[in-house]
């Protein structure tokens, strides 16, 4: 299933290859969007209280931003009053906090009246901020994988290495579009043959970097050291951007890798020396060399120099079997995506 059958323009995966050997099975995803279930885990809970109303939408086979367009419509307000964290899959069934500002939405009927075509008003609370983009803290996910076939024996013993050790963090498909549009257009713009609007800019600088940013970790899965340090290995905190340069020798970094304190991290890529050093910056410059396009489109855009986890470890991760089909059910921090546990384990049968 890596990469989700799109590719670059050179051939290769948008993704990049499995950690334990490929996929023991295959099976049907996605065959309903009840078969895909999410539900986001807010960066902080609204108190009762404030300017703003946050609505609590369930919806079935819509995206987020058009979720958001009919509410706006329904409550008389412009778009960019709606404030949601984050964008939610459209083939899946999902839970997310939307808001508005109070003043607009206090002469609201009630919560049935804001409902549309595959999405329902379930819950409404005051709080004292607008829904920032990115203000979660992550995702839980159940999902069933039907007509299951392969090796369930070899599938559990993934599943447990899963567990134990985490998989690759790549940046999902959909980061890059249908078939890679999103990345073959960041092509474009940075050889000069597509100038964007300047709403659009950033969504294909984020996959021209994403991807990237996957060409390394796929090199790393490759040399088999995805999550253990190279020489000079910049680590990340879990659950942050920041980063840092042990001292040579520091007894604690061992530990703290066991642990998941910290992770070896990948470029995002942008302007400015690589916080890398010796072999993994070393590794870093090939591939950006090997892609210079990319890289120098990048920097030019004003992106600077940041760094993401190699390694994801899926929390309460649970599994199951029912006759032919498998369930799983699993929290991701913000940012990472299920397609990155599912790679490991199924091969997508059409």
């Amino acid at each position: 299933m890596t990469g989700s059958g799109t590719s670059d323009r050179a051939g290769g995966s948008l993704t990049g290859p499995a950690a334990f050997g490929g996929p023991p099975l295959s099976g049907v995803l996605r065959r309903q969007p009840e078969d895909f279930r999410v539900v986001e885990r807010p960066g902080q809970d609204p108190v009762g209280e404030g300017e703003h109303l946050w609505l609590w939408v369930e919806k079935r086979g819509q995206n987020t931003d058009w979720v958001a367009r009919r509410l706006a419509e329904r409550l008389g307000c412009r778009l960019r009053d709606i404030g949601y964290a984050g964008l939610k899959d459209r083939h899946a069934v999902t839970g997310q906090w939307f808001s508005a500002p109070w003043p607009i939405a206090r002469a609201l009927p009630e919560a049935d009246s804001l409902a549309g075509e595959g999405f329902a008003v379930i819950d409404r609370r005051r709080h004292t901020r607008k829904l920032k983009h990115g203000a979660l803290a992550g995702n839980r996910f159940r999902l069933w994988v039907r007509e299951v076939d392969g090796d369930r024996q070899r599938a559990e013993a993934v599943l447990d290495s899963v567990s134990r050790r985490g998989v690759p963090n790549y940046f999902g498909p959909q980061r890059f579009g249908r078939g890679g549009a999103n990345l073959a257009r960041a092509r474009a713009m940075f050889a000069g043959d597509w100038h964007p609007r300047r709403s659009q800019r950033g969504i294909h600088l984020s996959a021209a970097r994403s991807w990237l940013f996957n060409r390394v970790l796929a090199e790393r899965v490759a040399r088999d050291c995805w999550d253990r340090p190279l020489e000079g290995e910049a680590f990340v905190l879990d659950g942050s951007g920041s980063f840092f340069l042990p001292e040579a020798g520091d007894p604690a970094i061992a530990e703290r890798l066991d642990r998941f304190d910290i992770h070896p991290s990948g470029p995002l890529w942008g302007r400015g020396e690589l916080p890398s050093r010796g072999e993994c910056r070393d590794l870093e410059r090939a591939v950006a060399e090997a892609e210079a396009e990319i890289a120098r489109g990048l920097e030019a855009a004003g992106m600077d120099q940041e760094r993401r986890a190699l390694r994801l470890r899926p929390g309460e991760l649970e599994w199951g079997w029912a006759e032919d089909d498998l369930w799983l059910a699993f929290d991701l921090p913000a940012g990472c995506f299920a397609t990155a546990v599912l790679a490991e384990l199924v091969e997508e049968r059409g």
